[in-house]
């Protein structure tokens, strides 16, 4: 892992979806759609999905509670739970980032997602490179695209959008505190 950043460099940035994300242009108008973005390290992995795994795995503590209290409470609408996605029978080729099916692998990006009754969603794990004043510098940019089928989808998310923004926020500064993969020298 590598050495962690200084206290400033762990901050999350909102940012629009990029234009070279696969979601960005996944649903014609998704009822959700944000990204965040932070600084990597230079030595950091180019590896979307090591660096998605790695984010997903380290979740604050507080996140766990949450799914759980988001479970409990959405179970009786038939709403997939967290539980169900990660005991269900998959079919073969269902590869899984945590509780998020695999969609799409590209050098620089995974698509996660899953689809229900009440709504569709993605979520990009995209390494991207920006150009700042001080040079060109690696980023991870993680953004989600919501598609609602119906009146349960749209109020599920106007419910849960504040939870996710704190949970991809802290989720993205956890990763940062504990140092991400690195490249592996050889």
């Amino acid at each position: 892992m590598s050495r962690a950043m200084q206290t400033g460099e762990w901050a999350v940035m909102p940012v629009p979806v990029p234009d070279a994300s696969r979601v960005a242009q996944m649903y014609e108008a998704p009822y959700l759609a944000d990204a965040y973005a932070i600084r990597l390290p230079e030595d950091a992995s180019a590896d979307p999905e090591l660096l998605a795994r790695f984010m997903f795995a380290h979740q604050p503590s507080w996140v766990a509670w949450l799914m759980s209290m988001r479970d409990a409470l959405v179970a009786s609408f038939g709403i997939k739970t967290a539980r169900q996605l990660r005991s269900s029978p998959k079919p073969a080729g269902d590869e899984r980032v945590n509780i998020f099916r695999i969609y799409e692998r590209r050098a620089h990006e995974i698509i996660l997602g899953e689809d229900d009754k009440h709504l569709d969603f993605r979520v990009s794990v995209m390494r991207e490179t920006r150009a700042l004043a001080t040079g060109a510098h690696p980023y991870l940019v993680v953004s989600t695209v919501v598609h609602c089928h119906n009146r349960l989808g749209r109020t599920y998310i106007t419910l849960i959008a504040p939870f996710h923004r704190r949970v991809v926020e802290a989720g993205l500064r956890r990763a940062a505190r504990l140092g991400w993969p690195t490249v592996m020298k050889v």
